[in-house]
């Protein structure tokens, strides 16, 4: 049973990252911490350590259950750590992706909306471009 294992080998390992190239690069650049501390490649990991990485701008925390040298499978891979990344880190993108879904389309051969589908679609997203009710405000400056 191991009791230490260099921290890029283990990040490979677990399938935190595709390529140990990719882990090491990610350790020598500063993205890996264990605890509050930036590490070197060649740390020693051992079990119950805290390891957060900074991946893809998300700040994902592990901590080590078991160590391991070479590449398993996912199952086994997920036996090796326990996921406590917070819900909010996972999800923190996700009121920046509202709405920008990509361009709206619509059937081939339906052609342009109507004026009226096009009143009701802006009806439907929450848009009104021109409120006709200021008429009120005309007659109260008189």
């Amino acid at each position: 049973m191991l009791k230490k294992v260099r921290i890029d080998k283990w990040l490979w390992s677990v399938r935190i990252y595709k390529t140990r190239t990719m882990a090491t690069d990610a350790v020598r650049n500063g993205r890996v911490k264990i605890g509050e501390k930036t590490v070197k490649a060649s740390y020693l990991v051992q079990r119950d350590e805290v390891v957060t990485v900074n991946r893809n701008g998300f700040n994902l925390v592990f901590k080590v259950v078991d160590l391991i040298q070479k590449r398993v499978g996912a199952a086994i891979a997920q036996e090796c750590y326990v996921d406590l990344t917070p819900a909010e880190e996972l999800t923190k993108y996700d009121a920046w992706f509202v709405g920008k879904r990509g361009v709206e389309s619509r059937e081939k051969g339906t052609g342009r909306p109507t004026k009226k589908e096009r009143r009701e679609i802006d009806d439907f997203k929450g848009i009104r471009l021109y409120d006709f009710d200021d008429d009120d405000d005309e007659e109260e400056d008189l």
